[in-house]
């Protein structure tokens, strides 16, 4: 699935190369795109948990024996958590632009680390404590899964809400160097997953290279047209 979001945000940047930014084209193709997205992701969400759940169901010894919460439990859980989110995002937002131009950080840098870093900060750490209990299939499927959520489901919903919301619609061509950017991580990702093996010095490459990408982006000026 990381792949197919990988292609589907790829191609606008090359249809965009192809006929020029003057076209409705574009606009078009987004939308279109943003409907195939979401019906893979709803799919998706049917393979996990109606069609082939026992994949995806967890049998480590530590989880034998523990009460599993109600289902109106878990619901009442996420709809709280989700209000408190984006209740928080709010005021994160507000409160890191002005200390974004004080600072002369480029938003990309600023959106791409910062905000990606703190918003998921809950996630982060769930992924490091199941790869401290040695849940290693745990860890990279939450690392993953966050980010094929953001490819097949939070960008095309952006895109079809910003035709009703924004002053303009949103479209997924992305500049270029952000699509290199994602076709990298797509590349080191399915290295890192079809290995399968995972030891320190596999992740002190990972954090190498989470480094080396995150100097390249700080150091790209805040007035530079990447950034927007």
């Amino acid at each position: 699935m990381l792949v197919l979001a990988a292609i589907a945000l790829i191609l606008p940047a090359y249809f965009q190369s192809a006929v020029g930014t003057t076209t409705q084209g574009l606009d078009r193709l987004s939308v279109s795109i943003s409907i195939v997205l979401l019906l893979a992701y709803l799919l998706n969400l049917a393979f996990a948990l109606v069609t082939h759940r026992a994949l995806f169901a967890g049998s480590h010894e530590a989880d034998e024996g523990k009460a599993q919460p109600s289902k109106a439990r878990a619901i009442s859980v996420l709809a709280g958590t989700t209000v408190g989110i984006a209740w928080m995002s709010e005021i994160l937002v507000g409160t890191i632009e002005p200390a974004t131009h004080e600072l002369g950080l480029s938003k990309i840098f600023v959106g791409v680390f910062v905000v990606a870093v703190m918003g998921n900060a809950v996630e982060h750490a769930t992924a490091i404590f199941a790869a401290m209990k040695d849940r290693m299939d745990l860890s990279l499927s939450i690392a993953i899964g966050s980010s094929v959520q953001i490819a097949l489901f939070v960008a095309p919903v952006l895109v079809l809400a910003s035709l009703f919301l924004g002053p303009l619609p949103m479209d997924l061509a992305f500049p270029a160097g952000l699509v290199l950017l994602v076709l990298v991580s797509v590349l080191i990702t399915a290295q890192v997953a079809n290995d399968g093996r995972s030891d320190w010095l596999e992740g002190i490459q990972l954090l190498t290279i989470y480094l080396v990408l995150g100097l390249t982006l700080f150091f790209v000026p805040a007035n530079s047209t990447s950034s927007h």
